[in-house]
């Protein structure tokens, strides 16, 4: 049994969490979010706590995941959630333009990225994208999309990285001389 899914979420003021017909509702200052709850697992609603029974025992691996669900979506409707990427490279830059971030990767054409709805993008100082949003799922999949356009190179430290991802740069051949 998990021991994550037996902690309680705590609600905090301004946030409201629903459940109705299988269906889980987090509404907040931020946006509301929803999600669908399988029927082995149910969720129960008191004043400020909510918390995950299971309903199915062989349904184990269900049980922390959906309390962690649920606690990502309360604190994203709530608080929300960003991912920052740092652009390493010369001639390497990015801005924002109509619901889109428009990057220069060195390729011979600019690159489009449409950004979902939900979550949005800032840029400072032509290297630096912040992505915000309260779906955490959404931001993390899309922070790993931008990242996928030009991955960091071992042997340049060049490409789109994490902030805070450590990169090991690998000797060329040369070195071997």
């Amino acid at each position: 049994m998990s021991r994550i899914g037996k902690k309680a979420v705590v609600i905090p003021a301004g946030v409201k969490v629903e459940v109705e017909d299988g269906q889980l509702k987090v509404t907040g200052k931020k946006g509301s979010l929803s999600r669908s709850i399988p029927g082995k697992v149910a969720v129960e609603v008191s004043d400020k706590t909510a918390t995950v029974k299971l309903l199915d025992e062989g349904a184990g691996n269900l049980y922390g995941m959906y309390r962690t669900l649920l606690s990502n979506m309360v604190s994203g409707v709530g608080e929300g959630f960003s991912r920052v990427l740092e652009i390493v490279g010369v001639g390497y830059k990015a801005e924002v333009k109509a619901g889109s971030l428009q990057l220069a990767l060195g390729y011979s054409h600019p690159v489009v990225f449409p950004l979902p709805e939900g979550v949005t993008a800032e840029v400072e100082g032509n290297t630096v994208i912040k992505l915000s949003g309260m779906d955490k799922e959404l931001v993390g999949q899309t922070a790993a999309r931008i990242r996928m356009l030009r991955k960091p190179d071992a042997y340049k430290n060049k490409g789109i990285r994490y902030r805070g991802e450590r990169l090991i740069k690998k000797v060329g051949k040369a070195a071997g001389k």
